[in-house]
């Protein structure tokens, strides 16, 4: 697992990637109440937003680190 400067992590397993955020973001956002994110086998380019995390507290995009 490595872990962006944004706090947002990327697992690889092979031509595969699982993105979340840290948990470092997570406390920051505090309680989510919706997360959207694309469709499962989507593509997405690297540095493109491709999620939307929103918590009570904030909306916050989530970028794609690879």
């Amino acid at each position: 697992m490595k872990f962006t400067k944004d706090h947002e992590w990327v697992s690889l397993d092979g031509d595969i990637a699982t993105v979340g955020i840290s948990k470092h973001a997570a406390d920051a956002l505090g309680d989510v109440v919706f997360v959207e994110v694309p469709e499962v086998g989507k593509t997405v380019a690297k540095g493109a937003s491709f999620a939307v995390v929103e918590s009570v507290k904030a909306a916050s995009d989530v970028y794609a680190p690879v």
